[in-house]
Formats: C-alpha cells, sequence, structure tokens
C-alpha cells in the first residue's frame, strides 16, 4: 500500500510514493530550495522500469516536520529521517538518489548505513570530504562562501523574501533553475518558517564537523554538470578518492539543476546504476 506521509518522533513528511517495485525500491532526496516536484520528470521512467519510488519533502520542506533550531538540521538527523522513511515503507535497502543538499544526505546515508543502501547516485554534490579536501586550494571557498552568509540570524531570510521573493527568484533563474520551477520553490519558501528551516540546514554545517559519511562502499554513480557554478571540478574530481566501492561518474553539459533541466539523463543514469546492481 502507498503512503502520502510518515512519521519520525513528533514530525510528519510528506512522500511521493509510486511504483509497484517489481524491480527494487528507488528514494530521490531534493535539495535547497526545492522539494519533491524536482523529480516531476525523473518519477515516470523509473517507475515504467518497475520501480517503487518514494520521493520525500525533506525535514523543514514539509510543513508538518519544521522543528526549531538549527541542532534539529545536524546531518545525523537528516540521514535519521531517510532511514525513517524505508523503515516506514517496510524497505530493507534502497537505491538512493539525491541533488545537492539531498546529495550530502544521500552520501550520509550510503556511507553510514551501507547495509540499507543497494546503490547511490548523487547529482551535482562532491563527496563532502572531497570538497573540504580542496576549499582552500581551489575555487571551492570561493563557491561555497555564500554559506558563511547564511549564518547570519534573520538577516538571509528577510533579503531573500523581501518584495515576494524577489532576490530569491532572481537567484534561481540567474544560476539556470527554469523560471516555473524557480516560482514554484519561492512559493514554499514564503510559507511560515519554511525558508528559515531550509536555512537551518546550512547553519547546521558546524554541528555536523567530525560526521561526515567516510568512505562510500556500496556501488555509486555521481553525475555532475560541468557548467555548476557551486561545485568546483577538483572537488568533483576528488570525490573518487572517498569511493572505495565501484564508481561511475557522468560529466553532463550542464549547470546545477539537474533533476529539472536533465531529467532524461538523471534517470537513464539511476536505471543504469539500478541495473548494474542486478548484474
Amino acid at each position: 500500500m502507498s503512503m502520502d506521509s510518515f512519521r519520525r518522533d513528533d514530525l510528519v513528511f510528506d512522500v511521493r510514493d509510486v511504483g509497484t517495485g517489481a524491480t527494487g525500491t528507488v528514494v530521490l532526496l531534493h535539495g535547497f530550495p526545492q522539494d519533491s516536484t524536482a523529480y516531476d520528470g525523473v518519477v515516470p521512467a523509473l517507475v515504467d522500469a518497475g520501480l517503487r519510488v518514494l520521493v520525500p519533502d525533506q525535514r523543514g520542506y514539509s510543513p508538518r516536520a519544521r522543528p526549531p533550531g538549527r541542532g534539529a538540521y545536524a546531518m545525523g538527523e537528516l540521514v535519521a529521517d531517510v532511514l525513517a522513511l524505508l523503515d516506514a515503507a517496510h524497505v530493507e535497502k534502497a537505491h538512493v538518489v539525491g541533488h545537492d543538499w539531498g546529495g550530502a544526505v544521500a552520501w550520509g546515508v550510503a556511507g553510514r548505513h551501507a547495509h540499507r543502501v543497494a546503490s547511490v547516485t548523487v547529482l551535482s554534490t562532491p563527496h563532502p570530504a572531497a570538497m573540504q579536501e580542496v576549499m582552500l586550494r581551489s575555487t571551492q571557498g570561493l563557491r561555497s562562501s555564500y554559506i558563511g552568509g547564511f549564518q547570519l540570524p534573520w538577516v538571509p531570510e528577510a533579503l531573500a523574501l523581501a518584495a515576494g521573493g524577489a532576490l530569491l527568484r532572481a537567484v534561481l533563474t540567474r544560476s539556470g533553475l527554469p523560471g516555473p520551477a524557480a516560482e514554484h520553490y519561492v512559493a514554499r519558501m514564503r510559507e511560515p518558517g519554511a525558508l528559515r528551516a531550509a536555512l537551518a540546514w546550512y547553519r547546521a554545517v558546524p554541528l555536523s564537523a567530525g560526521h561526515g559519511p567516510g568512505r562510500i562502499r556500496v556501488p555509486a554513480t555521481f553525475v555532475h554538470g560541468t557548467r555548476d557554478p557551486f561545485f568546483a571540478g577538483a572537488a568533483v574530481r576528488e570525490t573518487a578518492r572517498f569511493v572505495v566501492g565501484d564508481l561511475r561518474t557522468v560529466a553532463l553539459d550542464a549547470g546545477h539543476w539537474l533533476p529539472e533541466t536533465r531529467a532524461a539523463d538523471v534517470s537513464a543514469a539511476v536505471l543504469e546504476q539500478v541495473s548494474r546492481g542486478r548484474a
């Protein structure tokens, strides 16, 4: 029986649950400031291949799962949410896919709970340790500098949502996100407490220090856009050092927003990884 939500403690997460699961289960994790609709172009191909597809609105993005305080958004909590989803869906092991922040969570689930992961496919986001490794010797520090600004209380929210979210909308579209998707995400971020909760993921970064995913030992696919403004090529290349298991890297002539702009390529990469897992 399909679900439309799942619970962890006193938090209730919205989730899309489609497909038969005849060939396995895939979990799709979105990033900032997305929601489950980021994968609208990806889901149909996975369902057609016989997969069960679980697409949650993650912590802070589900209206009934917006706890206060940055500590509630540390990486350990985000990873535990995915395990709670698998438990609620009665899935022992799944193919985990993540984009942007969802990619960081996917690395975390694969690295710390490999027994629950059949494979991992990460879109755009290098392995966290790879990013740290090159932060000061590449352009990654500059590309990640906005995270420092997000540590300020209240100010980022006020600026981003002023004039109906004009600044947030402009940043998203200038970075290559299609206009309709940007409008949808801005509208979601204007919900009470939504942007503060989404930014809490960034504000919790210092609390997650020393709790990285470690080396990845499950089959992995890393899909990245060669024109991604947020991640340096050095971090992309360094990622291979932190994957001990089988790694397939797919470079696309694209920017950051791969689920929205390159859905067919993302679907193909996921299906290839699932297929390789069954071989």
